[in-house]
């Protein structure tokens, strides 16, 4: 089968749609048929050797983590999919590899997608939306009548995470580039600021401050959040790692594969509670280019890329 791959950690250079001989499941694992692939800041980290001691130093590895598709196999302890199911989900960050003709993932980060879901769609939604819903639920812990604000709100995680808050109840403000408050403003932020505001305008205003970008100052943060709220930033660093150390308020925040989160994620989406954007849709074929597009011009703006079949 045909994968996209790299022989050595770097820049977009180092990618390589190359053939594969796939593996068939492990314990625990299932092999899924690819019909989509999406893009995450995520990966290109994990591709430019960003965080080694997490990922490793095994070549060649795939590029991409999530993905949408039909399972073709399953080892042995998977009870809970079958062959023939058409599931989303992730791989692990140790041994991506979405965008390819065939993966194989653990059973705990694969659920059947919902039918009213594309494979396209299915495969926009596993890491922003877990990322999102573990920022708005399990960690910032939103209800009804609060306040929240997020710092990059039209980015695939703020995005899902401004209709997490949304549908709990709570009030939610963002920043954004000028260009796009008309698309802020129609997902109900408000007010809408931009990325270098003035923090007094907004003092203690908020239960929950969500950085998505990593690009907000400790002052500005520590600004606008309400006595006893919460700053969570989804963007880690050692300095970051150890700034939370310290006792306070903020906190760094890792998503984890929870699959009781995945499918909570997978069924907003499935009743159109929770929508991510696609931006654009290429071919396998076509990927590596795309994705060096994605990286170095940010094209597609404000909308997932994706990978399917030639």
């Amino acid at each position: 089968m045909q994968r996209i791959q790299y022989h050595r950690y770097g820049g977009p250079e180092v990618l390589r749609l190359e053939d594969v001989e796939p593996r068939g499941p492990g314990p625990g694992e299932v092999l899924v048929r690819v019909h989509a692939a999406s893009a995450n800041p995520m990966d290109w980290k994990i591709r430019d050797g960003m965080m080694p001691a997490v990922t490793g130093r095994t070549f060649p590895r795939g590029f991409g983590t999530d993905f949408a598709g039909v399972i073709e196999a399953v080892g042995t302890n998977v009870t809970r999919l079958g062959v023939g199911d058409e599931v989303l989900g992730g791989t692990t960050l140790q041994g991506p590899g979405a965008f390819a003709a065939a993966v194989v993932a653990e059973q705990a980060r694969v659920v059947k997608k919902p039918s009213t879901l594309s494979f396209e769609q299915a495969a926009a939604i596993p890491t922003v939306g877990v990322t999102a819903f573990q920022a708005i639920i399990r960690e910032g812990m939103v209800n009804a009548g609060q306040a929240v604000f997020i710092h990059g709100c039209l980015g695939g995680v703020g995005r899902a995470a401004v209709q997490f808050a949304r549908s709990r109840g709570a009030s939610v403000a963002g920043s954004c580039r000028p260009v796009d408050t008309e698309e802020a403003r129609a997902l109900g932020i408000d007010p809408i600021v931009r990325f270098d505001f003035d923090p007094d305008s907004l003092t203690g205003g908020f239960d929950l401050v969500l950085d998505t970008a990593g690009t907000l100052s400790a002052k500005t943060a520590g600004t606008i959040v309400k006595r006893g709220g919460r700053i969570l930033d989804i963007n880690p660093t050692p300095a970051k790692f150890a700034r939370a150390a310290v006792p306070g308020e903020y906190r760094v925040m890792v998503a984890q594969a929870v699959t009781a989160d995945l499918e909570a994620v997978a069924e907003a989406a499935g009743q159109g509670a929770l929508q991510v954007p696609i931006g654009r849709i290429v071919s396998l074929s076509e990927a590596i280019t795309a994705l060096t597009e994605l990286e170095v011009s940010h094209f597609p703006r404000n909308g997932k890329l994706i990978a399917v079949p030639d």
